[in-house]
């Protein structure tokens, strides 16, 4: 008879990964021989948990043995759930399962069921060990555990077995436990999202529809389930394997009726398809007069307070067929029509009242419901009101003036002072190292603080620094050799700080590394701003930074500038170069602080008085040319940058044409605070990127107009950033074109806004097909609702022109005369019509466009009439 094996060759054999012999060499093991194997194995973890990256290729050879092995060890199912579970152990795709089974099964059948329900409880793993939970539920004849991750794992394991998934479904002996879970999870299971040919072997639909015709899962839990999680609402993606269970289940009208209040419940707030699945359901069992007309009313409410023109259309469709088919139901169902009165389509309310004068007859109540409700109607059908209801459908004459809503000027906060001690800011320099998006105040008030204390007491400012960013790579002597000379941000200060230098030899430069992109010529200007500081820490420390804005939006007061530069020429300090360089394009252009700036005699007083008298003017921009829907704007060169400013400035300096969008990326708010007097030339670069948001449909590029529209002395929004907006109203992504709302309403505020020059631009836009009318009508409609109608027609009107100047009637066309008409109703607007319109009103049809240019019509008539009778 052979002796137990010692422990340590075990753990000998967990090293060389041989996972696959470990069943045998565990068996003979007792219980104070597992505990001291347990001990060296928990460190073998330690070790392994603790190496670098260079040893990970023993990690994954190591970790399913140890896996296996401490969970032999283990006496409680707890502790083995908790070992079982560990991430780090599961560096493989592959649980070792079979040999995990070996281990335990010499285990009692409760603990083995306890152990399967610990494992299906872990939300991180327990969809990779349903095989072995469902081997350990068999042998432990316990009940199967169904959370989420098993669900999952019995999802995808039936779904990838040979043959059709009816088949595996009807062999599965779990079948009747998960069904219903497949409707219940946070997100559908995978395989539920796969093959949507009802034909495919492996689509879920069809198989439990065809399970529930066999009787093998109960038809009516799964209606409830489909429905049920329907109403738990979701976007249109997530619901649609849901919905299409239920239509391969085909409920019969009996089994849609018993589920009227659900499907009431889903044309409320379900996605429009669902909405109108569910409104089609109950369209058939009205047919059938099996929906009551209370209930009808209660349904058609939550309908039209939605903002889909079809599914309100459809509704006032069933509306008019229940009432033709029953009159007596018009008293419960006329007054939901008011609701319809205040739907934002015009149409609709035209339709409702149509409806309403068609089916009320001699039913006072109704009408003086109706009649309280038409003071929602737009004023094109309000005269009809009057007609309908009666007097007192006429609105109460507002005397009030117009009053239009913009947001106030936008005024840049001040920049708060740097920190005052050494752990204010050590604490400030660790926050914006260690964010993932630091802001650029954040930013400037840690980088003059980590100056201005290296100045004073390098020494303490390091003792305190050195603890706080220990993690740092570039600290840890085993990293440093990955260290070059080129750290990012704050990073790259605070080493000089710490005399952390490289242990290696110096990079070679990366010869045309760069793109020719603003983004990239800004991160090598703010990336020489830092450097300089880094070397004069060690060389001559600078007393402060000359650059640090006193607004949080970049901007520098040229009267502080002035006393920084006294300040300096107190100390005998030298201004780093860069620094002072970047001074100039922060400060704010006022020739007032020219005279003191030269009265202090120094190289760079002189320097800013010039600067401020003239040399500081920005770029010229210039529109060079539009081709293939895109405009190519020209900026010119700034010669003072060209040739007096440090190299790392001077790319920023020359003439650019802005013809294709750049990828290298960047943060709209550290771009704009690098040249924050500068916004039409930050605008012209930035073109690109909006109009690959309106051509190409991609996403982002807008983000920089609203605070480019914030920045910059007052007046001074140019041609350049009036075209980036408009191209950004006609984004393809809605994010895009609230953005570009925001810089539309932010420029008006500041009265900042040149509506004739918006419109023009906008014109061209459209006729080159940059922008589609649909969505300049959303972004238009957005901004006109916030209560900026008069600025919005103000834009419209110089675009209307030319939309009703041909005889087509491009796609969104109606929904921009909409709006215009929504603005002129609401802004009394007092104007001529735009150059054909009263053709286009006289148009045949009632197409939108026709109609809603009727509308406009109408507007514009009685705001020319409505002052002079005011004045009669």
């Amino acid at each position: 008879m052979t002796s137990p094996l010692d422990p340590s060759e075990i753990l000998t054999a967990v090293r060389a990964g041989d996972t696959g012999r470990l069943p045998v060499l565990l068996a003979p093991l007792d219980r104070a021989q597992r505990r001291e194997l347990l001990a060296g194995l928990k460190e073998l973890r330690a070790e392994l948990r603790a190496s670098r990256w260079d040893r990970w290729r023993e990690r994954t050879l190591v970790s399913p043995a140890l896996l296996v092995a401490g969970a032999a060890c283990q006496t409680g199912a707890a502790a083995a759930a908790s070992w079982i579970g560990g991430r780090d152990m599961r560096r493989s795709r592959r649980t070792p399962g079979r040999e995990l089974v070996e281990v335990l099964a010499d285990r009692d059948p409760q603990w083995l069921g306890d152990l399967a329900h610990r494992l299906a409880a872990r939300p991180s793993t327990a969809e990779e060990d349903y095989p072995l939970i469902a081997e350990l539920v068999r042998r432990a004849g316990c009940p199967m555990p169904t959370s989420d991750g098993c669900v999952e794992g019995w999802a995808t394991a039936v779904w990838s077995e040979k043959g059709t998934l009816t088949d595996a479904l009807r062999r599965d002996p779990h079948l009747a436990a998960f069904a219903p879970r497949l409707f219940e999870t946070p997100e559908p299971v995978t395989s539920l999202t796969r093959y949507n040919d009802p034909a495919a072997h492996h689509h879920w639909p069809g198989a439990l529809a065809r399970l529930a015709a066999e009787g093998r899962l109960d038809r009516d839990v799964l209606l409830d389930a489909c429905v049920a999680r329907l109403l738990r609402g979701g976007t249109l993606l997530q619901l649609k394997p849901y919905r299409s269970v239920l239509e391969a289940l085909h409920p019969t009208a009996e089994e849609e009726q018993k589920r009227t209040a659900d499907w009431i419940a889903l044309t409320a707030d379900a996605p429009s398809p669902v909405a109108g699945h569910a409104q089609e359901v109950l369209a058939r069992l009205a047919a059938a007069g099996q929906v009551a007309p209370a209930r009808l009313a209660e349904m058609s409410a939550a309908v039209f307070f939605r903002p889909e023109k079809k599914l309100v259309r459809a509704q006032l469709v069933l509306l008019r067929k229940v009432l033709a088919r029953e009159p007596a139901a018009a008293s419960a169902l006329l007054p939901v029509l008011g609701e319809a009165f205040g739907h934002p389509d015009t149409d609709v309310q035209e339709r409702a009242l149509k409806l309403a004068a068609a089916h009320l007859g001699e039913d006072e109540a109704a009408r003086a419901g109706l009649a309280d409700r038409a003071h929602l109607l737009s004023p094109v059908h309000r005269a009809e009101a009057v007609a309908l209801f009666g007097a007192d459908a006429a609105p109460e004459e507002d005397t009030c003036p117009y009053q239009e809503i913009l947001p106030p000027p936008s005024l840049p906060t001040p920049l708060a002072p740097s920190p005052e001690s050494i752990d204010e800011t050590v604490e400030l320099v660790v926050a914006v190292v260690k964010s993932p998006a630091e802001s650029v105040e954040a930013f400037e008030r840690a980088f003059d603080g980590l100056v201005r204390r290296a100045h004073r007491d390098r020494a303490a400012l390091a003792a305190a620094l050195r603890p706080a960013l220990a993690d740092r790579y570039w600290l840890d002597p085993v990293h440093r050799r990955y260290y070059t000379s080129e750290l990012p941000g704050l990073e790259h200060v605070a080493a000089a700080v710490l005399d952390a230098r490289p242990s290696g030899p110096e990079p070679e430069a990366l010869a045309g590394w760069r793109s020719d992109c603003h983004h990239s010529d800004a991160s090598e200007a703010r990336h020489a701003r830092l450097a300089e500081a880094a070397q004069r820490i060690t060389t001559g420390p600078l007393p402060f930074l000359l650059a640090t804005p006193t607004r949080s939006n970049g901007a520098l007061d040229p009267h502080v500038l002035v006393a920084r530069l006294a300040e300096y020429a107190r100390l005998g300090a030298a201004p780093g170069p860069v620094d002072f360089a970047q001074a100039l394009l922060r400060v704010r252009r006022d020739a007032s602080a020219a005279p003191d700036a030269t009265a202090l005699g120094t190289p760079e007083g002189l320097r800013l008085a010039a600067w401020l008298d003239g040399a500081g003017r920005p770029a010229t921009v210039t529109r060079d040319s539009s081709l293939a829907g895109r405009h190519v704007l020209e900026t010119g060169e700034r010669p003072v940058v060209v040739t007096e400013f440090p190299a790392a400035f001077r790319a920023l300096g020359q003439a650019r044409k802005t013809a294709d969008r750049c990828w290298d990326g960047g943060d709209p708010e550290t771009l704009i605070a690098l040249l924050p007097e500068d916004r039409d030339t930050l605008a012209a670069w930035s073109l690109p990127a909006v109009t690959s948001c309106a051509a190409d449909d991609e996403r982002g590029g807008t983000g920089i107009l609203p605070g480019l529209a914030a920045a910059g002395p007052a007046g001074t929004a140019g041609p350049a950033l009036h075209l980036a907006v408009a191209t950004g109203l006609g984004a393809r992504h809605a994010g895009d074109r609230l953005r570009a709302v925001d810089a539309l309403l932010t420029l008006a505020g500041r009265g900042e806004l040149d509506p004739v020059r918006l419109g023009a631009d906008l014109t061209e836009l459209l006729d080159l097909d940059t922008l589609k009318p649909s969505r300049l009508a959303d972004a238009l409609r957005t901004a006109a609702a916030t209560g900026a109608y008069a600025t919005t027609w103000a834009v419209l009107a110089g675009v209307l022109p030319t939309l009703l100047a041909g005889s087509a009637d491009p796609r969104g066309a109606g929904e921009l005369l909409e709006t215009a008409a929504e603005c002129a109703e609401q802004s009394r607007a007092v104007a001529e019509p735009p150059a054909g319109l009263d053709a286009t009103a006289a148009r045949p049809g009632r197409s939108r466009l026709v109609a809603q240019a009727a509308r406009l019509r109408d507007a514009l008539h009685r705001n020319r009439e409505a002052p002079a009778m005011a004045a009669g």
